[in-house]
């Protein structure tokens, strides 16, 4: 085996390396990601079908923004959204 063919090998073989680590945080990374949004998505209607309880009117729309900044937020997204709507009921 030449020098040439030896060092494309190594190549390839950390490349590949690296391709498959980096897929592998890219799934969790995903997953985590979908985990937030669907357990955020049911903390907001949980937490709308509270404030209905208390008996005011309205709550956190659950639509395409809130359901994305709970899940690239987490629960201070979650958090966030009902401050903002309780600034605004004021």
């Amino acid at each position: 085996m030449d020098f040439q063919n030896g060092f494309t090998g190594i190549v390839a073989v950390c490349a590949a390396v690296l391709l498959i680590g980096a897929l592998r945080r890219k799934s969790e990374g995903l997953l985590n990601f979908v985990l937030r949004m669907v357990l955020g998505t049911a903390a907001i209607y949980f937490a709308n079908m509270g404030v209905a309880m208390l008996g005011m009117e309205g709550g956190v729309g659950i639509n395409a923004a809130t359901v994305l900044t709970s899940g690239i937020l987490g629960f201070p997204g979650v958090a966030a959204l009902f401050g903002i709507y309780f600034y605004r009921t004021l």
